[in-house]
């Protein structure tokens, strides 16, 4: 979701986990709240922006789950092949 208001339909709408992606950490805050308070066992996850230096920013109460990008962007593939 890109906003608290998205955030708040879909929890309403009964759905597992909401995704609040590329948040304020202040924002970020306000719209878990906002979602823990409506449905407590929606799994709020955060997203967009997030690396090891800001980390601590968007850790909170209402966090339950941090997706960083920044552990897979520019890792190069292997490619491999295992024969039975």
């Amino acid at each position: 979701c890109g906003s608290k208001a998205e955030a708040l339909r879909a929890a309403e709408a009964g759905v597992d986990i909401v995704l609040l992606d590329n948040f304020t950490p202040q924002a970020l805050h306000e719209a878990a709240a906002a979602v823990k308070a409506a449905r407590p066992r929606v799994v709020v996850e955060a997203s967009g922006g997030i690396d090891l230096e800001n980390l601590p920013r968007f850790l909170g109460p209402h966090i339950d789950v941090v997706s960083m990008g920044c552990l897979t962007h520019g890792v190069s593939s292997l490619d491999f092949a295992l024969r039975v």
